[in-house]
Parts: structure tokens; C-alpha cells; sequence
């Protein structure tokens, strides 16, 4: 049986790591259900968050091959009760002027946002855990979704710590 795990992986900020970070996991035959880079409070430093699902094992050795690398500065697994995990979603939906009442009435229930408007389509923004990106996206479904764009997932512990403070100096 599988599990997900959100891994935080600090990387130096260079060219070709996201490509040997990614080829490690797919070299092993794991795919990555979600995959987010962006720049941390230190210009220098990069934070991977990646989401995967696989065994706590084959996680473990993936882990140390990880800490191999030389780009690689630190790596923490983020079990979703120690953490806050957000994506974001940008979807696109017919809403011509007989729905567009009932449409962004779902969008308030999910403490979204309409940022577009066409005389046919709504475009929504919404943050928020995975489950309720998807729950949006059910619910929307009826009215026609034309387009998706979703981010991968971000996330950080919970708390005053800091992985970075401990492993950039």
C-alpha cells in the first residue's frame, strides 16, 4: 500500500537541480503527484516541494540518494497534521447570464474568487488544501469547466521553526 508523502528539499540555486532531483525519483520508478519550486528568503537557496506516493521504505532510500547530491542542502519529510499545504487553482467555467447567479454562488461558498469575466465564462481563483480544490471542482462541474491550471502543492511546518534558518547560514 502507497502512501503520500510531501517532501521540502532546499537545494542550492543553479541550473540542472530540478532536473537531477526529478530523474532521481522517476529513475526509480515513482511518480511525482506533485512538484512546486520557488525562491525562499534566501536568494541563494530554492525549495522543492514534492509530493509523491510510495512506500515509507523505498521513500527512505530515495531520501539518502538525495542527500548525495551535491546541489541538495536539506530534505523534511512534512506530515500533514505538522503542516499548512495549499495549492492553487485557476478554472475556467461557462457561466452565461441564466447560471452566472448560481456559479458564483458556489465560488463564495468556497472562499473563492471570480478574477475574469466574459459574457460566457467566470474564471475562479481558489487556495486550499488538495481536498478542497477538488470539492470546487465537483461542484463546478455541472456548469461546464473549460480550462484547468493548477499549481502543485506548496507547504511549510507548522510553527515558529524553520528549515532553512538551521540549514543556510
Amino acid at each position: 500500500m502507497w502512501e503520500r508523502h510531501t517532501l521540502s528539499v532546499l537545494v542550492e540555486d543553479k541550473p540542472g537541480v530540478l532536473a537531477r532531483v526529478s530523474g532521481l525519483f522517476s529513475r526509480r520508478g515513482f511518480n511525482i503527484s506533485s512538484l512546486a519550486v520557488g525562491p525562499t528568503e534566501h536568494p541563494e537557496v530554492s525549495r522543492m516541494t514534492i509530493v509523491v506516493d510510495v512506500d515509507d521504505f523505498p521513500l527512505e532510500q530515495v531520501t539518502k540518494q538525495l542527500n548525495k547530491l551535491i546541489h541538495v542542502i536539506k530534505i523534511v519529510e512534512l506530515e500533514p497534521a505538522a503542516s499548512v499545504q495549499r495549492q492553487l487553482l485557476l478554472v475556467k467555467v461557462r457561466a452565461d447570464p441564466g447560471v452566472r447567479s448560481q456559479v458564483l454562488e458556489v465560488v463564495e461558498l468556497f472562499r473563492a474568487k471570480a478574477v475574469d469575466v466574459s459574457p460566457e465564462a467566470l474564471t475562479i481563483e481558489a487556495t486550499g488544501t488538495a481536498e478542497k480544490i477538488a470539492a470546487l471542482l465537483k461542484n463546478l462541474e455541472p456548469y461546464g469547466v473549460r480550462e484547468i491550471v493548477q499549481s502543485g502543492t506548496i507547504a511549510v511546518g507548522r510553527g515558529p521553526r524553520s528549515i532553512t534558518a538551521t540549514a543556510v547560514r
